[in-house]
C-alpha cells in the first residue's frame, strides 16, 4: 500500500497559452514559414514557501533546524557572561577566526541570561566553567551532541563541522 506524506508545495507552473503572445505580436514562424503565437507559461518558485517547508521538514521541539544549504548562519556564538573579559575575547578570537575561514557567524553579544541565550541559538555556547580550564562547548544544533574543545582548538573543531554538514 502507498503511504502519502504531507505534500508542500514550493513553486508552480501555468500554462497561459497565447493570452499575451496575441496582443504583444510574439510570434514564431513555422517550417513552412506561417505565423502562430507563442504558447506561454508561468513559472513560480516562491521563497517564503521553500523556507516554510523547510522548517516543517526540519523542526524540533525547539524550534528550527536549519538545513545547512539555506541557514541565515553558519555558526553561533554565544559569550554567556558578557561582563567577563576573558569570555568576550575567546569570543571575539573565534568569531574573528571563522570569518577568516569564510564562515557566516552571529554573536549574540546581547546581554541576556544563558537560558534566553541558548533557548535563541542553541549552537557553541562558551561558559564560565569549561573557560577556566580552556575549554569551549561546541554543540550541534541537528543532533543535540556536545563536544568540549580546548579553546585554541575550537575554530579548526567549528570549521571542521560546518564543512561535514555542507557536504551532506
Amino acid at each position: 500500500m502507498l503511504q502519502m506524506r504531507g505534500l508542500i508545495e514550493i513553486g508552480n507552473i501555468f500554462k497561459l497559452g497565447t493570452k499575451y503572445s496575441e496582443p504583444l505580436k510574439a510570434y514564431y514562424l513555422d517550417e513552412k514559414g506561417k505565423d502562430h503565437p507563442l504558447v506561454m507559461g508561468s513559472y513560480g518558485i516562491g521563497p517564503a514557501r521553500i523556507a516554510a517547508a523547510a522548517v516543517e521538514q526540519n523542526n524540533d521541539e525547539n524550534g528550527i533546524i536549519w538545513p545547512a544549504s539555506i541557514a541565515p548562519f553558519d555558526v553561533m556564538i554565544l559569550p554567556l557572561k558578557m561582563n567577563n573579559a576573558e569570555i568576550l575575547r575567546v569570543s571575539e578570537d573565534i568569531y574573528q577566526e571563522l570569518t577568516r575561514k569564510g564562515l557566516d557567524v552571529f554573536m549574540d553579544d546581547r546581554t541576556e541570561r544563558a537560558g534566553v541565550k541558548f533557548k535563541d541559538a542553541d549552537l557553541i555556547g562558551i561558559r564560565e566553567k569549561n573557560l577556566k580550564e580552556g575549554l569551549v562547548e561546541i554543540k550541534i544544533r541537528r543532533t543535540g551532541e556536545k563536544k568540549l574543545v580546548r579553546a585554541d582548538e575550537a575554530v579548526e573543531g567549528i570549521a571542521g563541522i560546518v564543512s561535514s554538514n555542507k557536504a551532506e
